[in-house]
Parts: C-alpha cells; sequence; structure tokens
C-alpha cells in the first residue's frame, strides 16, 4: 500500500502571530485580557470571559481590528512558513476569527486557514461567537486523515494538545514551561529552523 499523503497543521498565535488578545491588552490597558489558551483550557469560559470585558468597557470590533492592523508576523515566521509550503501542504487551523485573522494572512501571502467567526451587531459591538465545529482542531485532523492524509501538527496551548496527539508527529512550538513539563513526550522546539527540521524528516 502507499504512504499516506502528509499535510502540516499548524496553530496561528504564538506559533506564526503574536497573540492578538495580548497585543489588543496592552493597547487598551486592559490587564485581564492578556488571559489566552495558554492559561485557560476551556475556551468557551475563555470567550465568554473576554466578550464581558469588552462590554464591561465599550469595546468592539473596531477597536479590536485597528490593534491587529499594526501587528505583524512573528520575526521569520513567513519565510518558514513559505519554506514549508514548498515542501508540503500547509492548513493553519486556529481558534481565532475571519474578522481578526484576514489582516493576518495577507501579511503570510494567504495560507490556507480553518478558523471560526464572530457574531457583531450593527454598532460593532461583539454579541458573540461561533465555532466552525465542536474541538475544531482535533475534528480537522480526523477529517484529514478519514480522506487519506497522514497529519503532522505544531501549537503552543492547551487547545492544540488534541490535533498534536492525534497526528503521526506532533510538536510543542515555544510553548509554556508548564505546558511542556506537563507533556514531557512531546518535541518541544523554540526556533523555526528545529521546527523545519523535524518536519522535514517525517515527510
Amino acid at each position: 500500500m502507499d504512504e499516506k499523503m502528509k499535510i502540516v497543521c499548524l496553530d496561528l498565535e504564538g506559533v506564526l502571530v503574536p497573540e492578538i488578545w495580548i497585543a489588543f491588552s496592552k493597547a487598551s490597558g486592559i490587564p485581564e485580557l492578556s488571559r489566552t489558551t495558554r492559561d485557560e483550557p476551556d475556551y468557551d469560559v475563555l470567550m465568554c470571559f473576554r466578550l464581558e470585558i469588552l462590554k464591561r468597557h465599550g469595546l468592539g470590533l473596531k477597536e479590536i481590528q485597528e490593534v491587529i492592523g499594526t501587528i505583524e508576523p512573528l520575526p521569520g515566521a513567513k519565510d518558514f512558513l513559505d519554506e514549508l509550503r514548498s515542501l508540503t501542504q500547509v492548513i493553519i487551523l486556529s481558534d481565532t476569527f475571519t474578522q481578526f485573522a484576514t489582516p493576518l494572512m495577507k501579511k503570510l501571502a494567504w495560507p490556507t486557514l480553518f478558523c471560526n467567526t464572530l457574531t457583531v451587531g450593527e454598532d460593532g459591538t461583539i454579541t458573540g461567537y461561533r465555532m466552525r465545529t465542536e474541538r475544531s482542531k482535533l475534528s480537522t485532523v480526523r477529517a484529514l486523515q478519514s480522506v487519506g492524509f497522514d497529519t503532522i501538527a505544531a501549537g503552543d496551548s492547551f487547545n492544540d494538545l488534541d490535533m498534536i496527539r492525534e497526528s503521526v508527529a506532533g510538536f510543542l512550538f515555544r510553548s509554556t514551561d508548564q505546558i511542556q513539563k506537563d507533556n514531557p513526550d512531546l518535541p518541544a522546539f523554540e526556533e523555526y529552523g528545529e521546527l523545519l527540521s523535524a518536519i522535514r524528516h517525517i515527510l
């Protein structure tokens, strides 16, 4: 039987671009908004927390998008992604939202992105969000596997662990000390060159 084709699934924030909510936390002066999926495993809890804070401060999509417009990919991220895409197919799997991610995708030369969407009122207030599917990263790698791909995954947060462990190979990239400590069997890298070499070895 022929070896399966391989496809790489990457997290976005913390791996290719800075954490959007951390950037907005600094710009808005609201420290509570710096909490991310590195800190809170339950994404619904995290988003409800964020939306409540935005409502309390009268902030909406426009203010967040203004900050996102100033964000650049992490140093070396585009070159890494360009090289990786020359070797194999790549999908970015993120729990962010299309309204946040589109300007960043442009700066990364429009890689394929699977993410979620916000519900926004006429006044620009973020009223909620719609997840693409339940446990979207895990569901996506399983779906890719069901149509003949072996997945290789890399990410930095709690919500990446499912797709990393479900894949034929998985890596932590610039993760927290605690996540690395809790998952000592997962290879952990800090530099794009290391991650690229590890992926290239599997392809």
